[in-house]
């Protein structure tokens, strides 16, 4: 398991594209028994609208882009889990989570 410090999420559902602002971010990548599944959990999103629009939405798929403390950029598609009342969401990924 390896986790990385985020420090900048963007993220593109439903023809736009938003970044989020937010207090603290962790990626967490799983490696076990030879495929890899990866989470994002963001604390404390300012956008409120937006956690409501995907707590109301049943198209929950986004592509994200998130940037790590050291310089290092993920990129992958996931699925938005947002948590309203604590401001928060997890993003878990679906399929490969690409690193440049």
């Amino acid at each position: 398991m390896e986790t990385f410090i985020i420090t900048a999420i963007e993220i593109q559902f439903a023809g736009q594209t938003r970044r989020l602002a937010f207090t603290s971010a962790e990626l967490v990548i799983v490696t076990d028994y030879g495929s890899a599944l990866w989470y994002l959990d963001v604390n404390h999103i300012e956008d409120t609208e937006l956690l409501q629009w995907f707590a109301d939405s049943e198209n929950i798929l986004v592509h994200v882009t998130a940037g790590s403390g050291s310089g290092a950029i993920f990129e992958g598609t996931g699925y938005f889990h947002p948590n309203v009342k604590h401001q928060g969401a997890a993003i878990r990924g679906e399929g490969e989570l690409l690193s440049r």
